[in-house]
């Protein structure tokens, strides 16, 4: 019986009619706790980035076409309910039969790229910054609301967020799938988190 199941396989390796397992859509354990992890780590930097900064220091620039404290992690916070948007504009698309193909590699180009400061950018016009409309309490409160809904998602969610594609902000990087975008939130938040910390050790910053 063994031996007849083996030339069995045989015959139907030989033929190419193995079944092709399709890659599972949802985020496996590892997946998720990275998700959370980078969440909660960038959420833990970011508030002890802003503690204690003055006024002074909130509003200081050391060039006019650069941004300030303030303007940064403004920023950070719009950016949190743009990119999760995004996820959520991803869920509703129909599913991509190619999700794997055209996305299976970028988890690991966006952990690369984004922390990656040496290469600038421009922000997408949604997100810049152009006058602060919240001071340094609002900011705070702002994004602990939102990240603290970004990670309740991340904790819970079974949905299944690689199968779902879509345009995002940067064309480098189209299409990204639905946990590439919340995954996309906190490797921008560390990206913005070094930022803060470059203006705080610029010659001339507020003491």
């Amino acid at each position: 019986m063994r031996l007849a199941l083996l030339f069995a396989l045989f015959a139907l390796v030989s033929a190419g009619s193995l079944p092709v397992f399709a890659a599972d859509a949802k985020i496996n354990d590892a997946e998720r706790a990275k998700l959370v992890n980078y969440l909660r780590d960038s959420q833990r930097d970011f508030l002890a980035s802003v503690e204690g900064v003055s006024e002074a220091q909130w509003t200081w620039k050391a060039a006019p076409e650069r941004w300030s404290v303030g303007e940064t992690a403004e920023h950070i916070v719009l950016a949190e309910g743009f990119l999760f948007d995004l996820a959520l504009k991803a869920m509703e698309s129909p599913v991509n039969p190619d999700w794997e193909a055209k996305t299976g590699n970028k988890t690991a180009i966006l952990e690369r790229a984004l922390p990656n400061r040496s290469t600038k950018v421009q922000a997408p016009e949604p997100i810049k910054p152009e006058h602060l409309s919240l001071n340094r309490e609002q900011v705070i409160a702002r994004f602990k609301e939102l990240r603290g809904k970004t990670i309740q998602f991340a904790e819970t969610t079974q949905l299944p967020l690689k199968e779902h594609t879509t345009a995002g902000p940067f064309p480098i990087f189209d299409p990204l799938n639905a946990y590439q975008f919340v995954l996309y939130i906190p490797l921008h938040n560390i990206r913005h988190n070094l930022q803060i910390a470059e203006v705080k050790a610029s010659a001339g910053y507020p003491k």
